[in-house]
């Protein structure tokens, strides 16, 4: 029997990842794990300001980096970030749609205008990046990991005792079937289609819920406490390399367990 080392199913050598949403925050910190194995880094966020302070943080780390400013609940946008990658001679192998925001607000009281741009960034982005890099580098390589950043949000109802996110919720609970649906249109295509449902980190996008209910959030998760920077390294790599070859369709839940209570 021959068997292949971990360390080499692990190994994103000579492959290139790009992380929407990677200026800071989770997207910061992946970006970070995959590139301590290997793969060459592409950041995507809005502002460029951000994104050059991420490339610096990360060429501190010993990682190749580089930065895209785009809007990817922008339809244009994946267009000119694949063309931007073509006209410097590379390829995105590993995409990670992480790009997200939230919306606090009472369903009764949701403004249509933030419930279309939730599901522009959080559904309608992953649908065009998807849809743009694969078409132009994974099917005609053969190979390809997409990895949606889902939440458990899109898992569960949402606590009656907190403030409202019903676009929330529903933009990501569309991305974990969308991602089950890709995963079986292009599984034969070599590429594997995976999300991640991340539960309560400390970040820009839950200062305010984690201000006001942390306590509750705890009690609430068996392990008794919130994410940190290190729990979904390992999760992301695992689905961006070699070592899950055989894993697509797959919703991995990182939230110390509260989504089983």
């Amino acid at each position: 029997m021959t068997t292949t080392s971990l360390k080499t199913l692990f190994d994103l050598t000579g492959r290139t990842a790009l992380i929407t949403g990677g200026s800071r925050g989770l997207g910061l910190t992946m970006a970070e794990a995959l590139g301590e194995f290997g793969a060459k880094i592409i950041v995507t966020a809005r502002k460029q300001a951000e994104l050059d302070d991420a490339v610096a943080h990360l060429r501190t780390l010993g990682i190749e980096a580089t930065a895209i400013a785009a809007d990817v609940g922008k339809q244009e946008e994946a267009a000119r970030i694949v063309e931007t990658v073509k006209a410097a001679g590379g390829r995105i192998d590993i995409l990670v749609n992480n790009a997200g925001t939230s919306w606090g607000s009472k369903t009764e009281e949701m403004p249509l205008d933030g419930w279309n741009k939730l599901m522009a960034v959080n559904l309608t982005g992953p649908f065009l990046m998807a849809q743009a890099i694969a078409r132009e580098f994974m099917i005609p390589a053969g190979w390809g990991k997409i990895i949606n950043i889902a939440s458990v949000e899109g898992l569960l109802g949402h606590h009656p005792r907190m403030v409202g996110t019903i676009a929330y919720n529903a933009s990501k609970g569309g991305l974990i079937n969308f991602t089950r649906a890709l995963a079986a249109e292009w599984g034969g295509l070599g590429i594997t289609v995976n999300a991640l449902a991340p539960g309560y980190f400390p970040s820009k996008l839950t200062g305010y819920v984690i201000d006001k209910h942390g306590d509750q959030l705890r009690d609430d998760t068996p392990r008794g406490q919130l994410g940190t920077d290190d729990d979904l390294k390992g999760a992301v790599l695992l689905l961006a390399s070699d070592a899950g070859a055989h894993i697509t369709g797959q919703v991995l839940a990182v939230d110390g367990g509260a989504s089983i209570i």
